[in-house]
């Protein structure tokens, strides 16, 4: 494991540039994950084929709080960078405190930015951003029935 893949914005604008500059292919996804389930786990393992860097940013305690209420966060943000910060297929981690990831996509300029098949490609924030920078928007196959709001709802009802 490795504290030490969580940075913040400032630190990774420059860790990107210098990687892009060595022609490394920087991948780019983000949500809350807040339970890490088996969903995540092959969601961030397809994703980190797409790219050589594999950056996910998480939502901060304040943000995930505004998207999904009082309840939310389970976990506060730097346990849940720290959490994945331990996966060998994720390269980087960085929390974000606004609503949605626009400001942080907008700083790093992935080559692909990765979401999951639940999401269209138009609805995806970020998407206009990436792709007038030549880069790419990449879906990922969701995988059903595994969300932590699925697997929240499933353990209230034991």
């Amino acid at each position: 494991m490795s504290v030490h893949k969580v940075k913040y914005l400032s630190e990774l604008k420059g860790i990107v540039n210098s990687l892009k500059k060595q022609g490394k292919k920087v991948g780019f996804t983000n949500g809350c994950f807040d339970l890490i389930h088996i969903g995540h786990i092959k969601y961030l393992r397809a994703a980190k084929k797409l790219a050589d860097i594999l950056i996910v940013a998480i939502n901060s305690d304040k943000s995930v709080r505004t998207l999904k209420g009082n309840k939310r966060p389970l976990f506060p943000q730097n346990e849940r960078a720290e959490i994945l910060s331990a996966f060998e297929f994720i390269d980087y981690v960085v929390v974000f405190d606004e609503p949605d990831p626009e400001k942080t996509i907008s700083e790093l300029l992935p080559d692909i930015l990765i979401k999951g098949g639940d999401y269209k490609i138009d609805q995806i924030i970020g998407r206009d951003t990436v792709t007038s920078h030549g880069g790419k928007v990449v879906t990922i196959p969701e995988i059903k029935g595994k969300s932590t709001s699925d697997i929240i709802r499933k353990i209230v009802r034991t």
